[in-house]
């Protein structure tokens, strides 16, 4: 049973369970399922015990949640996590809300040591209902990567920056296709240090292509867009060898078309889309970032 599943499903599940066992049994039942239930916290209560705060980016089409820790610390780094998709999908239908259940992008940064962190939701999620029914289901389907999209992201990061006398330089750090709004915003930002990507669609074209669906006719496409400078810029790719979202070779062909070395992708080799990409973090950031110790 995926985790999801069964975070949903284990609240409703503890009574028939507490009841149809003898008293001993019951209780060790019912600490597991507390223990399980624990893991299954929203990812504002993880970024709360983690010691984030929770604030909002009003931008030009968006209003960005966003969680941190550190703002305007005496640090000259700050390292920035952007969410995957989310819930974009939902038996093959465009859902009604695409805020994730279980935020891999902010386990990432809760694992994170530095004392400056930013974790940035994508445009419409961990939004109420009301700001919801405002945002457009193409933000999180057709239009994902779309320029707007990218833009918005930019001014979140330098509303986020504003904190620091001293711009801090930015270590981009993006989950599935946070990582595609990372190499994008890469491409055009002059004060990011270093890129890492983890699972991430980075060649859209091929990516859909691949999964025999449309091509997300209103996004950029990072293996199409991003300048020459790209390719001076520090960066690590790592991909799951079981990922059947988005397969290695969609980070390879990435590689290729933007004329950078395959030695940039990191594939792990039991790791799925979802799986277990905490299990391993900082260190994919050793040797890119100068706040983590290798």
């Amino acid at each position: 049973m995926r985790l999801e599943t069964l975070c949903s499903s284990l609240p409703s599940r503890l009574p028939r369970l507490t009841m149809a066992l003898g008293s001993s049994r019951s209780r060790a039942w019912f600490l597991l399922g507390v223990m399980a239930t624990a893991g299954c916290a929203s990812p504002a209560e993880r970024a709360a015990e983690s010691g984030f705060d929770r604030t909002t980016y009003p931008t030009q089409r968006f209003v960005l949640t966003a969680w941190h820790r550190g703002l305007g610390s005496p640090t000259a780094i700050l390292h920035v996590y952007i969410e995957g998709d989310g819930r974009a999908f939902k038996r093959g239908q465009v859902s009604s809300d695409p805020t994730p259940r279980m935020a891999i992008g902010l386990e990432l940064a809760r694992q994170d040591p530095h004392g400056a962190v930013l974790y940035l939701g994508r445009p419409c999620q961990y939004l109420d209902r009301e700001s919801l029914a405002a945002c457009h289901p193409r933000y999180w389907s057709t239009h994902r990567f779309a320029p707007e999209v990218i833009e918005s992201m930019n001014t979140a990061l330098d509303q986020a920056i504003a904190a620091w006398r001293s711009p801090p330089r930015l270590v981009l750090i993006g989950y599935s296709g946070g990582g595609s709004v990372a190499a994008l915003l890469g491409s055009t930002r002059t004060d990011v240090a270093a890129l890492v990507t983890v699972a991430s669609n980075l060649a859209v074209d091929a990516w859909t292509t691949h999964h025999e669906v449309p091509r997300l006719s209103g996004s950029l496409d990072p293996a199409q867009v991003v300048g020459p400078d790209f390719v001076s810029l520090k960066q690590r790719h790592l991909a799951g060898g079981k990922d059947t979202v988005v397969p290695p070779e969609i980070v390879r062909r990435f590689l290729r078309e933007v004329g950078l070395p395959g030695d940039l992708l990191e594939v792990v080799p039991n790791f799925s889309h979802h799986c277990c990409w905490a299990r391993i973090w900082p260190r994919p950031l050793c040797g890119l970032s100068p706040a983590v110790l290798c």
